[in-house]
């Protein structure tokens, strides 16, 4: 055991066999000075870390005391061999004195000479990564695993605390172990650094093969003269050269400097390029200039369609007050111009979709439409973040685009038929763009810039109002198309149908004729609905089959007599007396009279998604069973509980009616055919009451009359909707005679007029005056009722 002054060492460690160079300061001057005033020049170097020194040492001679070449005084010390430190002693001078006991290093064992031939290979095979040749031949000199150990001390890849924790491991063996584990981690960080830095270099050599090339292409198409101006240089001269608002100007120039910044093979310059690209197509100051002749766009208008008066008369009215802003020079007021939302509702094949186009021909602007069935994502209405990969404007934005003006027809074809999905709601989207007050400065999430849209005429088609959410239907104009009268079916039929079957068929006003007593034939027999689709496919049979008998009849066409010449060519007539050879037997004939031939049943008018239609309701007694209601049908919460209110209502006033109520006291079935058909809605009020009246007096209903209406317990007879389209259904079934509600009066004035001549109309507010309306007279064939 020796008594040595301790050299702490702060940034480095000191093991058995190394020399290194110490820098003087006030602790380390002071264990240099005893050590050379104790005469052997013998010291403990310790490692001081974190503030603490470590349990073991190395027993240190120094070898020389002087200056570095930067001017601090300095020593050289060499390690000796380790020594376990003891407890403090007191000693000469200002240094910290310890006693300390040598460590002797025991022979090797093959064990740890086997250890250590491991460790040499993994340490020459990282020696030759990195070219350290004159090291290596040390390292081959050495043979002691002590020694061979021990040089790790001088290994840059080694942090300060693990050759602290190398000087303090005592046994060789485990100092392998450790330089072992410690190697082989290197090895591999170093493997995967070396692969990061070759795929760094062959992308960079990549990336410039790829720019010397492109610099080449450019070059060569310059020369021939086949350039393409892709770069930012030209983008930029096409924002400054293109007519856009101020704003809209600022952001494609921001873009702009970003596309100069950002490298051509980046995805951002791709994304970029696309939006300036979308933004130069945009129409910004362009706009058609409106038909301002009335007389002209009425005409258009009558060209195209039939009926329809309410429509043209808005259109009109719109085009007029668009004339007389225009001569005040009110074009714009506020930011806001005078743009127009129309809500065109009504049963399939009225001519909602077609009606957009004859507008926009009618007011001399451009036309675009919309298709919005079955659109469940926000982003179809409002576009996509442009983070979003595949990212594109909105569908208004690409109909403006399309069109070309700022101030086109767009019609926003069957908007109830948007559902909301878990990419939001477009119909929310929709609210924005439809309202005159705020969509002057309607944003597209992908633009991002501000669009006006008050200029734009939007026409919405929908097949029933009361799919559309209330806040959209609240920002539109609802005009109703409840269908057209057989006239109008007719003149529809002769201007319109019949000259655009017979192109499709290849025939021509020479080859066949039709009558408007077949036309309207097939529009009351044949074709029952609110619009004319079913009846222009009927005129496409009729038209097919002439075809066929034109090509291979040898004696003309029925009905003619007119021989074809030697190519077929001859000429058919259609008639009301061959047109059952064409279609066959009528599909629709009148059925009121056979229907309501016996007490219990009763005819009331309803509207469906494809119009108005004829409902029969049957109510019959059972001789048996006990006293109830059975309903079926297929009807709804709202109509079971008219049958039950109507029943009521009448066990409670049956006097008041000549009824007996002791007759409604049986078992009663209330059927509304047809049964395969759901049905709901209060409109069936008063017709059920009819019903249950006639089978309990066993007076038939007048087969002639039709009737409609909510009822009450007491026997009110409330307003319902769509009485224009149940009326106009009621004169396409044969009947003469309707009862409406009397608060409904003020909806019969948009029925035609031809229409109502041929209606009686009868308006109630009490049921008891529906009852004695409907009812036979007693005798008037009356059938005996057994109740």
């Amino acid at each position: 055991m020796a008594t040595l002054p301790v050299l702490p060492l702060a940034e480095s460690v000191l093991l058995p066999g190394m020399v290194i160079p110490v820098t003087l300061d006030a602790a380390t001057q002071a264990a240099v000075d005893a050590a050379r005033t104790a005469g052997d020049d013998t010291l403990l170097a310790v490692p001081r870390l974190d503030g603490e020194y470590g349990p073991v040492g190395t027993i240190a001679v120094i070898e020389k005391v002087g200056r570095l070449s930067s001017g601090e005084p300095a020593a050289v010390i060499r390690g000796l061999a380790r020594g376990r430190i003891g407890s403090g002693v007191p000693g000469p001078g200002a240094a910290l004195w310890v006693e300390v006991t040598r460590v002797t290093e025991p022979a090797a064992s093959e064990k740890v000479r086997e250890q250590a031939r491991e460790y040499k290979t993994m340490l020459v095979a990282l020696l030759q990564r990195r070219s350290a040749w004159q090291v290596i031949d040390a390292v081959e000199r050495m043979t002691e695993p002590a020694e061979l150990a021990d040089s790790a001390g001088y290994a840059p890849w080694l942090s300060v605390e693990q050759k602290a924790e190398l000087l303090a491991a005592i046994e060789v063996g485990d100092r392998l172990d450790k330089l072992t584990a410690w190697i082989r981690d290197h090895l591999a960080e170093l493997d995967v650094s070396e692969k990061i830095s070759e795929d760094v270099r062959e992308s960079v050599e990549k990336t410039q093969r790829e720019f010397l090339l492109r610099q080449q292409l450019a070059a060569i198409r310059k020369e021939l003269g086949e350039d393409e101006p892709e770069g930012s240089a030209d983008y930029r001269s096409r924002v400054e050269a293109a007519d856009l608002p101020e704003k809209v100007r600022e952001a494609a120039i921001r873009e702009v400097d970003k596309l100069e910044r950002a490298s051509d093979q980046s995805p951002e310059a791709g994304w970029i390029r696309t939006w300036l690209d979308t933004v130069l197509e945009m129409p910004w100051t362009t706009r058609t200039e409106d038909n301002t002749d009335l007389g002209q766009a009425r005409e258009v208008l009558d060209a195209d369609h039939a009926g329809l008066e309410d429509v043209k008369d808005r259109i009109l009215e719109y085009l007029a007050v668009r004339n007389r802003r225009a001569a005040r020079g009110l074009q714009v007021v506020g930011g806001r111009g005078s743009g127009a939302v129309l809500a065109l509702v009504g049963p399939p094949g009225v001519g909602k979709t077609s009606l957009g186009e004859s507008v926009a021909r009618a007011l001399g602007r451009k036309f675009v439409r919309v298709s919005l069935g079955g659109v469940r994502d926000e982003a179809e209405i409002r576009g996509h973040r442009r983070t979003y990969v595949g990212a594109l404007p909105g569908r208004i934005v690409r109909a403006i685009r399309e069109a070309g003006s700022m101030n086109p027809v767009v019609l926003l074809d069957e908007v109830d038929k948007l559902s909301a999905g878990y990419a939001g709601d477009p119909a929310a989207a929709l609210l924005e763009v439809l309202d005159p007050a705020q969509n002057h400065t309607f944003r597209d999430h992908y633009l991002e810039v501000d669009l006006d849209l008050s200029d734009v005429l939007f026409l919405a088609t929908a097949n029933v109002a009361d799919t559309v959410p209330g806040p959209l239907l609240d920002r539109m104009e609802v005009v109703t198309l409840d269908g057209y009268t057989e006239a109008e079916k007719v003149a529809i039929a002769r201007d319109h149908l019949w000259p655009r079957q017979l192109d499709r068929a290849g025939l021509t006003a020479e080859d066949v004729s039709v009558t408007d007593e077949v036309l309207g034939l097939l529009a009351s027999e044949y074709t029952r609905e609110a619009g004319v689709r079913q009846l222009e496919r009927a005129l496409g049979r009729v038209l097919r089959k002439v075809a066929v008998q034109l090509s291979t009849s040898g004696d003309g066409a029925a009905g003619t007599g007119a021989g074809p010449d030697a190519a077929g060519a001859g000429r058919a007539e259609v008639t009301a007396a061959n047109l059952k050879d064409y279609l066959g037997r009528p599909r629709f004939t009148p059925e009121s009279a056979e229907r309501t031939a016996v007490p219990g049943v009763a005819t009331g008018l309803a509207v469906t998604g494809a119009g108005g239609d004829v409902l029969f309701i049957e109510a019959t007694a059972l001789a048996d069973g006990e006293p109830g209601l059975t309903l079926t049908g297929q009807l709804g919460d709202v109509m079971r509980e008219s049958a039950q209110i109507a029943l009521s209502y009448l066990r409670s006033h049956g006097p008041e009616l000549d009824i007996d109520p002791v007759k409604l006291q049986r078992q009663l079935h209330v059927h509304v055919p047809a049964g395969a058909v759901p049905k709901d809605g209060p409109s069936a009020g008063i017709t059920m009451v009819t019903a249950l009246a006639s089978l309990a007096t066993g007076r038939p209903v007048r087969p002639e009359i039709g009737m409609t209406g909510e009822v009450t317990l007491n026997g009110r007879v409330l307003p319902i909707g769509g009485v224009k389209q149940k009326l106009l259904a009621a004169h396409r079934a044969g009947l003469t005679e309707v009862i409406v509600p009397a608060r409904n009066e003020p909806d019969l004035d948009d029925l035609p007029a031809t229409v109502r001549d041929q209606l009686t109309i009868h308006v109630v507010a009490d049921v008891a005056d529906v009852v004695r309306l409907a009812l036979r007279p007693v005798g008037a064939g009356t059938l005996a009722h057994a109740a």
